[in-house]
């Protein structure tokens, strides 16, 4: 077994949650006898930056338009040269082209990107909400978030989400929506789950 799952979504749809979650699930890494290291990556990081809240393969600025490009060309070697195992990725180029476009109105290419993904067996999760149960989620995640700031606009996340469906759309992946309104991170894992042996995308490709 060697899933491959990239989970895409705005911010408050559990997608760290679930991506721990998909990350120790028997049915998707098959079952341990102890916890060992299994790759879980993201986009998120704000590696580029020495400082906290910092900038990386998301909110890069075009300045950074290169190193960017060359960190997810390293990725995808990376996932290449090791395809016999399972990687989960907690937001990739789809969360890049959303915060891209709103942010500098360009939308950077990537299906260079997604056809080499593709080839490897990788599978897309759209994590979403209803717009409703945002503030829910917002309040469950006041009491753990570092950063708090950045849940005070809940439309934004709204707005995010339907650009997001669009550019999801555009993918070429094999790719769930799964709606996360009901916070229930374990029913989304075995949906996944589902989907995933439904698919095929428990196996290499």
């Amino acid at each position: 077994m060697c899933p491959k799952v990239v989970l895409e979504g705005t911010r408050l749809t559990y997608k760290t949650e679930i991506a721990f979650a998909l990350n120790e699930h028997p049915r998707i890494v098959g079952p341990r006898k102890y916890r060992y290291h299994s790759p879980l990556i993201s986009a998120e990081w704000c590696s580029f930056t020495n400082f906290p809240w910092g900038r990386g393969l998301i909110n890069f600025q075009p300045q950074e338009e290169k190193l960017a490009m060359e960190t997810y060309r390293t990725w995808v070697r990376l996932f290449e040269l090791q395809r016999y195992y399972s990687w989960i990725v907690d937001r990739f180029h789809i969360s890049t082209r959303l915060y891209q476009l709103r942010t500098y109105g360009k939308d950077h290419d990537y299906r260079w990107l997604e056809q080499r993904m593709d080839t490897l067996g990788f599978h897309l999760v759209f994590c979403t909400r209803t717009p409703q149960s945002f503030a829910q989620a917002r309040e469950e995640r006041l009491r753990v978030s570092g950063n708090p700031s950045q849940y005070d606009d809940l439309q934004l996340f709204v707005d995010e989400q339907e650009l997001l469906r669009r550019l999801v759309g555009e993918s070429i992946l094999p790719t769930l929506e799964l709606d996360i309104s009901d916070n229930d991170v374990a029913r989304a894992a075995e949906s996944i789950a589902d989907w995933l042996q439904e698919t095929g995308g428990l196996w290499a490709k």
